[in-house]
């Protein structure tokens, strides 16, 4: 990460701020809030030194917390215009899978709260690669599409339990202080937020 950066993760129950220069952290914070990250992410952002300032933003596109998702996004573009810096975004999966990785090395299984009973599942390779789309699945349906004995993520000691995994099951929350450990090529200018299932409202006429 050359240059400064901020990075932005709200899309969880976890709302956290970073700020690099060169790729060290420079400063950061991680809160366990569940709700209120309109209102904590802003003021923690301001917190950093030169209140985040940076040359390039980097942003949580999920899938994850509808709210949460839209609450990083408004706040990182509003933030890349205002300052002129660039703007990019990351899966919130593949960064706890980095993070994971970085604990324990090997491929991971992440396994995330997806709201509505489901969970957020998505497979990654010992080098942190995508093996497959995240998805939003039932328990039964996100045991089956579980690949690794190493789960990880805010539902990994329940997938572990459902599936009898004789790995490690380690509770894991995305956070932006270990932007660092996300391979760059998961960072993308295409900003479109990764809901993993369709949204919980319809139109008018769509319902059926």
């Amino acid at each position: 990460m050359a240059g400064r950066v901020l990075g932005i993760d709200c899309a969880t129950e976890a709302c956290s701020a970073a700020l690099f220069e060169g790729g060290a952290l420079v400063a950061g914070a991680c809160e366990v809030i569940y709700r209120g990250h309109a209102e904590r992410l802003v003021p923690m952002i301001a917190e950093l030194p030169d209140k985040g300032r940076a040359d390039r933003v980097l942003i949580s596109l999920g899938p994850g917390s509808f709210t949460g998702v839209r609450i990083g996004l408004a706040v990182g573009r509003a933030l890349g215009l205002a300052w002129g810096a660039d703007v990019r975004g990351y899966p919130t999966l593949a960064l706890v899978a980095a993070q994971a990785i970085a604990e324990q090395p090997g491929p991971v299984t992440v396994c995330m709260n997806g709201g509505h009973g489901e969970w957020f599942v998505q497979n990654f390779s010992a080098e942190g690669k995508a093996q497959d789309a995240a998805q939003s699945l039932a328990p039964a349906a996100a045991c089956r599409a579980s690949r690794h004995a190493s789960i990880v993520g805010s539902k990994a000691a329940e997938l572990a339990a459902l599936a009898g995994a004789d790995g490690k099951a380690i509770a894991l929350l995305p956070d932006a202080r270990s932007l660092g450990l996300l391979d760059p090529a998961h960072l993308t200018a295409d900003l479109g937020p990764i809901y993993g299932r369709p949204p919980d409202a319809a139109l008018p006429g769509e319902r059926r």
